[in-house]
């Protein structure tokens, strides 16, 4: 079978692909600043035969590398930013930053990336090997935290001749991710007014300060007023000063509204902006809005999660040996029993156990996921389908030191080959029966129905490095 075959040639480059993702790990940069992350992959896609496009959709760190010609398209989709503040050591049992206050892989984008590389390469290997027609493209999708990159590679019409897209993401655990995402939009809310002394004459000051937080009074009072799927966070990112004896001219606030679909974000964003307005009012300062980025909601395709399955089924899954169990062990022990309790969630049916060693049965039933995906704009418009492989402890949490620390050791190195071998085998069952193609092309045309993909970000709006 094609699955032994792509298995043989993801290991026979195996410390290649690992040595990309450790640097990767400590490379550490975060959304749209991530240059030696991308030219890493990029050269590493070169050097096995790609031709790469840089620079793609105005993103500086975006890239697509190609083999082949024509028709199918398949798009092998890849992420390499970190989280701020979330250094941690490798290989320990105990949070201990690198480099206090300095990035972090908390997301385990490291070994996305590089298994959607360990794919590429597998599949243009295997292409050529049996002559099969097509085109196999690496997507290097920046700024998936806070950036939603891959929303704006598709507002550049980048995904538009792609037949089916792949993708994957680390977790505790190894199952096809057939689930619903939040779309979101993310907005600054910028409040100026007139600075003077608190004390002396604070009648003649106008503060933005209290605009922010009469803003956030106001929307957390709408929170009862809104279907109870929405979440709505913020994050003071500028209050205006350190000196409380000043009247604060500048204050401003990043709001992230999420909702299971777009019209419904757009609606309590129309609300949240509603809100901004009167507290201007209230204040009797200006508010700006600055729009900063947005994503659409997942769109199933059983026909590919299927032929993913399958595949999955045929390779098993990661094995571990007795060390890398005591790490695991170890780590987990730090997990409080809230966390530990997490466990049953991911592992319906399985037992308390460190690491899990089994494929979590599909059955093609969605399950929520309260958070959000910008693979969720790739899926509107072309078939798309992931998977997770257990990178990590049972149990633990996305954005976690755990994460971190587990990021760059064998036991992440393995279910991230193990990624890699799923989304190539997948690709080539794919590629060898266009039937599944043109079958899953009706799926996605039947579950959108009259709703034709509208891409959130407004025109003009371009990526940003704001934290």
């Amino acid at each position: 079978m094609h699955t032994q075959r792509i298995a043989d040639m993801i290991e026979s480059k195996r410390e290649s692909f690992i040595k990309v993702a450790d640097r990767i790990w400590e490379f550490a940069e975060t959304r749209f600043e991530e240059y030696q992350s991308a030219e890493l992959l990029a050269s590493t896609l070169e050097s096995e035969g790609f031709t790469v496009e840089r620079g793609v959709g105005g993103i500086k760190t975006a890239f697509i590398g190609s083999f082949g010609s024509g028709s199918p398209v398949v798009a092998i989709l890849g992420e390499f930013d970190a989280l701020s503040g979330m250094s941690q050591k490798k290989g320990i049992a105990k949070q201990e930053a690198e480099v206090p206050g300095a990035n972090g892989h908390g997301c385990g984008h490291n070994l996305l990336g590089t298994a959607s590389l360990a794919a590429a390469v597998a599949v243009k290997q295997y292409m050529e090997e049996n002559n099969i027609k097509g085109t196999v493209r690496y997507y290097g999708c920046p700024g998936e935290e806070g950036g939603s990159g891959k929303t704006f590679m598709a507002r550049a019409g980048l995904f538009d001749d792609v037949d089916f897209a792949l993708c994957w993401h680390p977790m505790g655990y190894n199952s096809i991710m057939a689930m619903d995402s939040l779309a979101n939009y993310q907005v600054y809310f910028k409040f100026k007014g007139k600075s003077s002394h608190a004390a002396a004459s604070p009648h003649l000051g106008r503060s933005a300060l209290d605009a922010v937080e009469l803003m956030n009074v106001g929307v957390n009072y709408l929170r009862e007023h809104i279907i109870p799927e929405a979440r709505v966070h913020y994050a003071i990112t500028n209050s205006g000063g350190l000196s409380p004896n000043v009247v604060q001219p500048n204050a401003e606030v990043l709001y992230l509204v999420r909702a299971p679909i777009v019209d419904q974000v757009q609606e309590i964003y129309e609300r949240v902006c509603k809100i901004a307005q009167g507290a201007a009012l209230m204040t009797e300062t200006e508010v700006e809005i600055v729009f900063d980025k947005a994503c659409s909601n997942l769109i199933q395709n059983k026909t590919v999660e299927q032929v993913m399955y399958r595949n999955f089924q045929e390779l098993g899954v990661p094995v571990h040996d007795e060390q890398e169990l005591e790490l695991a062990k170890a780590v987990r022990a730090t997990l409080s029993e809230q966390e530990h309790r997490t466990s049953e969630v991911q592992t319906p049916g399985g037992p308390d156990v460190d690491m899990v060693t089994w494929l979590n049965e599909y059955d093609g039933t969605k399950r929520p996921l309260n958070g959000s995906t910008d693979v969720g704009d790739v899926s509107w418009i072309t078939p798309t389908a992931q998977c997770t492989t257990a990178c990590y402890i049972n149990g633990s949490s996305l954005h976690s030191w755990q994460w971190v620390t587990l990021g760059a050791t064998s036991i992440a190195h393995k279910g991230m080959l193990h990624a890699g071998k799923v989304m190539a085998s997948t690709a080539i069952d794919m590629l060898n029966n266009p039937e599944l193609i043109e079958k899953a092309k009706v799926e996605l045309k039947d579950r959108l129905g009259n709703s034709a993909y509208v891409n959130p970000i407004p025109e003009g709006v371009m990526p940003s490095v704001k934290k």
